[in-house]
C-alpha cells in the first residue's frame, strides 16, 4: 500500500498559512478545522515548514505572554519530513516513528498535494489487516 491509498480515502485538503502569519492566526485555524498541524508556505507556495500543536505548546512554555503575537517562522519546524503519493505506508510509518512526528506533507514535483497523519496511517493498516483476515476466512470457508 502507498500514500495514494490514504489520500483517496481522506482527500487532499491541506490547511496552510504563510510563514509571516502569527501564532494567533495558526491557533485559530487549528481550532476551526480541529486539526493538529498546518503546513507553512513560503514564496510561491512552497513548503517552508510545518507548525504542530507541539510547536505551539513549546512556544507557550518559553514565552507565554507574547506567544500569540509571534510570527510562525520563529517557531515552526523547518526541517520538514515529506513523502510522495508513491511512498509505501511502511516507509511512512518508519519515518514517523524514527523522527517522532505525527504529520507528514505529501509533495509531488515540489508542490504540496496532501498531508497524512499517524492516525491516517494507523487506520489504513487496520483496514489492510481486516481485509487480509476476511480473505483468509473466505479461503478457509471456500
Amino acid at each position: 500500500m502507498h500514500v495514494e491509498n490514504i489520500l483517496q480515502t481522506k482527500g487532499v485538503v491541506v490547511h496552510t498559512l504563510a510563514q509571516t502569519a502569527t501564532i494567533a492566526d495558526a491557533v485559530a485555524l487549528l481550532n476551526t478545522h480541529n486539526i493538529g498541524a498546518l503546513v507553512i508556505t513560503g514564496h510561491g507556495g512552497a513548503v517552508a515548514g510545518i507548525l504542530s500543536e507541539r510547536d505551539v505548546v513549546r512556544l507557550l512554555g518559553k514565552n507565554p505572554l507574547s506567544a500569540l503575537d509571534t510570527r510562525i517562522d520563529a517557531c515552526m519546524t523547518k526541517d520538514v519530513v515529506t513523502c510522495e503519493r508513491t511512498t509505501r505506508i511502511a516507509d511512512v510509518m518508519e519515518r514517523m516513528t524514527r523522527r517522532r512526528i505525527r504529520h507528514m506533507p505529501v509533495v509531488e514535483d515540489g508542490a504540496l498535494v496532501g498531508i497524512i497523519s499517524i492516525g491516517d496511517v494507523v487506520n489504513q493498516k487496520i483496514r489492510e489487516v481486516e481485509h487480509e483476515a476476511e480473505a483468509l476466512r473466505d479461503y478457509i470457508a471456500g
